[in-house]
């Protein structure tokens, strides 16, 4: 119905009305409207109110005009939008994944505080452009944070704030291609998922080179030709191993010798269940090193907080390629996170999740013991993952597909081999998940092994 009363045009009317059940799918494509002289009759109208509407329509392409007068709708409703997801795919019903922390632990009640002490208490510059490398206020606290629990020998003015380790090694990527780096090596196996994309879009060579339980091998290394190469010393991913005292002060003679780059990813050096973290690498060389780190492993990822402590001859250019991609991360958030560090509460979120991850790393232990003796369990000390080896008679894949059918997540070694061959195993992830579930998980696994099918391996 039309109203004559209101402020809005009857043409204006009629369109809106048309234009609103051709969307809803009530006048179907291909469908005929009334003769202008009709549709006038019965709304009561002169006949140029509803010309005016469909040339309005057809010039919108909403509606065509057909030999011999007639109007037809020239387009059918939008296709039925797919159901938004605030995450990946459904996970299995049991997800021993890798990467996870429990973000249901997330301090919700002190980062609110933090929200609104820094809505309330930041400077109106913080809501304009800001530098690439981040507010002062969360590098100070990182720097200190990092010095006085990793050994670092950070400062502030070398930190640049990064969006998660994802962003912050593509752009490190970048920065060292143009330096003039044609070459970078990384551990076999490892995490390739971010510096592996970045590294080939910037016509960088990627190497992999092979880690034993002393972690890298530095004298494979020294004959890549690398320029630069991406470590997780205090705790391999994934394997676990603990890279040793002596290749540790073998790499930093190498990159010394080199003039190379190391990038010590330090993603999880904060849970460490048997003794006090090794320090950061980036301590002994802060000139050689890069120093990655962020609160996805912490926190959560969701927050897309990470922190590059850079030499200081890289650390400009990689806040102007910071600017370049983005503009700078959110101002609050980074406020925010300054503020959780300075009054002590990360440490305090640290020292409430190290049992908690701890409990689900030896249940997790436990029933592998109990129910898959047949599995070696390595990197244990530490971190959010273990990775469980497989004897020769099993094929990883074929185990990692049947427990995915039967509800349970587990991932492979296997794919994050970049060209060293090696043995199966898998990786638990077991932070997200509570110890009964953890245990079903195990116990689910092991009636799949026993099912398959002789000579599967």
């Amino acid at each position: 119905m039309l109203d004559h009363d209101a402020r809005i045009p009857l043409h204006r009317q009629i369109e809106a009305s048309i234009r609103d059940s051709i969307r809803a799918g009530r006048l179907p494509r291909g469908s005929s409207l009334p003769p202008t002289r009709v549709l006038a009759a019965d709304l009561g109208v002169s006949r140029g109110v509803v010309v005016e509407a469909y040339q309005q329509l057809t010039a919108e392409g909403y509606l065509t005009s057909q030999t011999g007068g007639y109007t037809q709708v020239a387009v059918g409703p939008p296709a039925a939008a797919a159901g938004l997801r605030l995450a990946r795919a459904a996970p299995p019903r049991i997800d021993l994944s890798y990467g996870r922390a429990d973000v249901s632990s997330f301090p919700r009640s002190a980062w609110l505080r933090a929200i609104r002490e820094a809505l309330g208490s930041a400077p109106n510059d913080v809501f304009g452009y800001l530098a690439g490398s981040g507010v002062p206020q969360l590098r100070t606290a990182i720097a200190d944070y990092l010095n006085r629990v990793r050994g670092t020998l950070a400062r502030p003015d070398q930190i640049v704030i990064c969006t998660g380790y994802a962003q912050g090694i593509a752009l490190l990527v970048s920065v060292l291609a143009a330096a003039g780096a044609k070459r970078l090596a990384l551990e076999d196996p490892s995490s390739g998922d971010d510096a592996l994309p970045a590294a080939r879009a910037a016509g960088i060579e990627v190497i992999g080179v092979p880690v034993d339980g002393d972690g890298i091998r530095v004298d494979i290394l020294r004959e890549t030709g690398a320029d630069a190469v991406i470590l997780t010393p205090s705790h391999q991913w994934p394997t676990g191993a603990v890279l040793s005292a002596g290749n540790r002060a073998a790499v930093l003679d190498w990159a010394a010798e080199r003039g190379a780059v190391i990038v010590e990813d330090d993603y999880d050096a904060e849970y460490r269940y048997d003794r006090t973290p090794v320090g950061a690498l980036q301590g002994l060389a802060p000139d050689r090193v890069v120093y990655a780190g962020s609160a996805s492993k912490t926190l959560a990822p969701g927050l897309r907080l990470g922190w590059f402590v850079m030499p200081a001859h890289l650390a400009g250019p990689m806040a102007d390629a910071k600017v370049a991609a983005d503009r700078g991360s959110p101002a609050l958030e980074q406020l925010a996170l300054a503020d959780l560090i300075t009054r002590g509460e990360f440490d305090r979120h640290l020292r409430r999740m190290r049992p908690v991850y701890r409990r689900r790393r030896d249940a997790l232990l436990t029933a592998l013991s109990r129910r898959l003796p047949g599995l070696e369990p390595t990197g244990v000390s530490a971190g959010l993952h273990l990775v469980a080896w497989l004897p020769p008679h099993l094929d990883e894949a074929t185990v990692v597909d049947a427990a995915a059918r039967a509800g349970v997540g587990v991932d492979g070694v296997t794919p994050y081999r970049i060209g060293h061959p090696g043995p199966g195993g898998l990786i638990f992830g077991y932070a997200a998940v509570h110890e009964q579930a953890i245990a079903e998980g195990v116990d689910i696994l092991a009636r799949v092994i026993a099912a398959l099918p002789a000579g599967s391996g």
